[in-house]
């Protein structure tokens, strides 16, 4: 099982991030991605989860309206799209399999002016 985070970066408020997770190794069409973030000393937050199919997704409420989780079962790849950033989401953000509890390395965002 491979998980592989990208798409991190430096930000500044109100800007967008697109994070990519590519898997490997297991059915990912069958299954359930999360998208999960840890910034330094807080404990990890779920911040998104979208079904095997992609018909249901599901956000924390810090990041309704302007976060998107999206998946490409074709492309083995699970996308978080991040608009109107905020310095409170700078984090780790590592996506988990959830069947499997298990995840990748995580990519760093960095919201800051």
């Amino acid at each position: 099982v491979q998980l592989v985070e990208s798409g991190g970066g430096l930000v500044q408020p109100g800007g967008s991030l697109r994070l990519s997770c590519a898997a490997s190794g297991f059915p990912f069409s069958s299954s359930a991605i999360s998208w999960y973030r840890q910034a330094p000393g807080k404990a990890g937050e779920l911040v998104a989860v979208i079904s095997s199919a992609g018909g249901n997704k599901n956000y924390a409420d810090f990041v309704k309206g302007r976060f998107t989780i999206s998946r490409d079962n074709a492309k083995n790849t699970v996308y978080l799209q991040m608009n109107t950033l905020k310095p409170e989401d700078t984090a780790v953000y590592y996506c988990v399999a959830v069947e499997t509890n298990l995840g990748g390395q995580g990519t760093q965002v960095t919201v800051s002016s």
